[in-house]
């Protein structure tokens, strides 16, 4: 079965860490990056049926212009933004901008995997679908 095609960009060495290690002992395989720069090479060499990203970036690009950018290369990746900075507003802007949706940090990992599997469905395709499934299954149940 296909496997999650997933990239989270966040500049925080710690927060990317760990949501990395949580991911991975899921078996679900995702990339790492710390800046808006670093995904968009990412993205534009391969394509990402996902990407986690993080509003509040400092350096070049911040999180809403890196989603302007990643929907100019790829306007069929969805974006899901994280914000640690409570702004409502910022999340809104980034949902007219494109983006999937939004979560405040700190994430709860079965909500953020939710997300995922939604913006998976959402993607439309038979290879997708079965992500979403796979990502589902992780989820506690009840």
């Amino acid at each position: 079965m296909d496997q999650p095609n997933i990239l989270v960009v966040d500049d925080e060495g710690d927060f990317l860490e760990t949501l990395m290690k949580r991911l991975q002992r899921r078996n679900i395989p995702a990339l790492g990056c710390s800046s808006g720069e670093e995904a968009l090479q990412l993205i534009r060499t391969s394509p990402f049926d996902v990407v986690v990203l993080d509003i509040k970036m400092p350096g070049g690009m911040d999180g809403i212009q890196t989603l302007k950018e990643i929907k100019k290369v790829r306007p069929e990746t969805e974006v899901i933004l994280l914000t640690g900075h409570a702004s409502i507003e910022t999340g809104m802007e980034g949902m007219q901008s494109g983006a999937y949706d939004y979560l405040l940090k700190p994430i709860l990992l079965e909500n953020l995997l939710e997300k995922m599997a939604q913006a998976l469905e959402r993607r439309g395709g038979a290879a997708q679908r079965a992500q979403s499934e796979r990502i589902r299954s992780l989820l506690p149940k009840g």
